[in-house]
């Protein structure tokens, strides 16, 4: 299979190619998963959606310790879903009434992937985020594995894969590139980490990279 699998990817007609990935040009290494757990905001951020009617959802973005340095946990979308289908994500999903971030984040985790709320602990989360297409707002919290690395299964109506991706991989050189998409000033700029076998783009990538880039930042 080529480079970045068999993710379709609805470029618009109009767009263009970003090499510089957003941590540098030099080759960046993985920081130490202790000093990335320090980094995270460990206080809720203000909840501040930017358009009425968004739909608050969040995510659970796993940490644990690999072979060659800190791991993070994704999963690819089943095919037979009607929306994002065959995307990389984080486990997540909408935020029940009466729940808290947190809450949705470990729930959502333990359904999507076997993952036991009891063997991670929450340690901070990640700026939140607006989509423009399924109008969410997304929670992003940081979980690291407080013990041995569990067992987990994917759930069959969601999930086809599981994944734990080295933090190394994705800051090698090649793996990364930006694209910008449209004219100004409505034009944005997407990430894109093109894997051995997948690609990881959209709001999956962008909270990669706010993750990839803090320790970078002087927090």
């Amino acid at each position: 299979m080529n480079r970045g699998g068999r993710q379709v990817v609805p470029r618009p007609s109009v767009w263009s190619h970003v090499d510089t990935p957003p941590w540098g040009g030099a080759e960046a290494q993985p920081p130490e998963l202790a000093h990335l757990a320090r980094v995270v905001p460990s206080a809720d951020g203000p909840v501040q959606p930017a358009f009425a009617g968004a739909r608050a959802a969040a995510v659970l973005v796993t940490l644990a310790e690999g072979e060659s340095g800190p791991e993070v946990l994704l999963t690819r979308r089943s095919w037979m879903l009607r929306h994002h289908r065959g995307e990389i994500s984080f486990p997540g999903g909408r935020m029940d009434p009466g729940e808290s971030a947190v809450d949705t984040a470990l729930r959502e985790a333990q359904e999507e992937v076997g993952l036991d709320p009891a063997t991670v602990e929450i340690v901070g989360e990640l700026e939140h985020l607006n989509t423009v297409v399924s109008r969410s707002y997304i929670i992003p919290k940081v979980a690291v594995l407080t013990g041995s690395r569990p067992e987990l299964r994917p759930s069959a109506a969601e999930v086809e894969r599981i994944m734990w991706v080295p933090l190394a991989e994705l800051l090698a050189p090649g793996t990364y590139h930006g694209e910008v998409w449209g004219t100004p000033p409505t034009d944005r700029l997407l990430h894109f980490f093109e894997l051995s076998d997948e690609t990881v783009w959209g709001a999956t990538a962008h909270m990669l990279v706010d993750l990839l880039t803090r320790p970078g930042r002087g927090l």
